[in-house]
């Protein structure tokens, strides 16, 4: 993790959050802070995202919705030989970057409402501890009204830890409005950033960041776009027919981002730092900005971190493996960009530092590469079924150890064929056996 989440501490005066001239956050002020809806105000997160993802953003023609249509029905056409899991997509669209702003806005608020809310809860302790340590602040008293002690004064802070709490839904709205906007303007499908974003089985590509994607290559148009059709696809097959992996990876980045802690003696230190004497904006925010909000893992939070990292790097190695399988002898380029696509994933780039403000969490298969080299093993080893099998439960598939040691994760001693597995499991559990796949593609009819 390299920042605090939200991307605390807030940017000052000409930083990069400043308020854009007329955007809502102005011209709609009091009905932005009536927001109830959670600790981030996704209102204007939407409006803020959208006005930032709207600017140049090229309308989607016909020709681009054909293309993206066609090339996704290529790609399934081409997976089929690839892999065991059938078609996982019900649909191909061509979006818009405000469209992907639209379609993935739900699951970024089931991700980011809880480091939102671990941050306000510490800021609202923090202030409670703050008041309580100035009672010694020298010319406090002075300040005052007239028969108003310490004591009453904590208890007339309770109307404005409320407020605090609506300002600081704007401010993580407006966070979330920009680093959305962002990313929308990077991202080149639904599922580039490892997680599934948009609505289950609609495979979708964003023609003009594909266009922009491919600028500097050298490589034809068609070709790219087939490419990452093939990707997008894949990982609607994977998302599609693992029941479980949606949930697994989803659950992991929500449990280390409730696990995140904000220190409230820090920030009530931070507060008590702050001159009583005179209204000092910036003073606070300077005093918040010496480490109060940078988050120390717990046991738990590297327990999720080590899963989501370990399942990023599965994901993403199985789709570069079935992906290269699909495209060769069909896509020239296919080499090329597979290499470019390896190191815009796995050396992070402005989109992972987007998600990184957000939850405080990168988002890296940084064993990649090991990963697929792992995956192409099984293949050799024990075929497509075989392999793709891994799937069928969390408990048989490679932990980090075994990007290590790839050889002896595969050989018959180490007990991971998934077949054998799957049949003790549901012996265990009081089920049957799971149905046999077969040994290849020609068998996929029976999943």
């Amino acid at each position: 993790m390299s920042q605090p989440p939200f991307g605390l501490p807030f940017p000052g005066p000409g930083g990069q959050g400043d308020v854009p001239a007329g955007a809502p956050f102005f011209a709609e002020l009091e009905k932005l802070l009536a927001w109830q809806g959670g600790p981030v105000n996704w209102d204007l997160a939407s409006q803020w995202a959208a006005r930032s993802a709207g600017e140049d953003d090229p309308p989607v023609k016909s020709a681009d919705r054909d293309a993206v249509q066609e090339a996704v029905r290529l790609a399934e056409l081409w997976l089929d030989p690839a892999t065991a899991l059938p078609a996982g997509t019900t649909g191909a669209e061509a979006w818009t970057r405000v469209q992907w702003v639209e379609a993935t806005l739900p699951v970024w608020r089931s991700l980011c409402d809880p480091v939102a809310e671990r941050v306000v809860e510490a800021m609202g302790q923090g202030l409670t501890s703050g008041l309580s340590q100035l009672k010694d602040a020298p010319g406090l008293s002075e300040q005052l009204p007239e028969g108003m002690d310490l004591g009453q004064l904590a208890a007339a802070a309770g109307p404005f830890l409320g407020l605090m709490r609506q300002i600081g839904g704007l401010l993580f709205g407006a966070q979330v409005g920009q680093a959305l906007g962002q990313l929308a303007r990077e991202v080149v499908t639904s599922t580039e950033v490892g997680l599934p974003l948009g609505p289950a089985g609609r495979a979708a590509l964003l023609p003009a960041n594909v266009a922009e994607f491919g600028q500097g290559l050298g490589l034809p148009t068609e070709e790219i776009q087939l490419y990452i059709a093939l990707r997008e696809a894949a990982h609607q097959r994977l998302f599609g027919h693992v029941p479980w992996l949606r949930g697994h990876l989803l659950g992991a980045v929500e449990e280390y981002a409730r696990g995140i802690s904000v220190d409230p003696e820090a920030v009530g230190r931070a507060i008590s730092a702050v001159d009583p004497t005179r209204m000092d904006p910036e003073g606070l925010q300077q005093a918040l900005g010496e480490g109060v909000f940078e988050p120390a893992r717990t046991p738990e939070q590297e327990a999720a971190l080590a899963r989501l990292e370990t399942m990023l790097a599965l994901v993403e190695g199985w789709v570069d493996e079935v992906v290269d399988a699909a495209s060769a002898g069909h896509l020239p380029s296919a080499p090329a960009l597979r290499e470019t696509i390896r190191r815009r994933r796995a050396t992070g780039g402005p989109a992972e530092q987007t998600f990184a403000a957000l939850v405080g969490l990168e988002l890296r298969p940084r064993r990649l590469r090991e990963a697929a080299s792992l995956w192409r093993l099984l293949l050799e080893t024990r075929g497509i079924s075989g392999r793709d099998g891994m799937w069928n439960h969390p408990d048989l598939l490679p932990g980090p150890a075994d990007f290590d040691d790839p050889e002896r994760f595969v050989s018959p001693e180490a007990g991971t064929d998934p077949t054998a597995a799957m049949e003790a499991w549901s012996a265990e559990a009081g089920g049957g056996a799971p149905a046999d796949k077969g040994d290849g593609p020609a068998d996929k009819g029976d999943d």
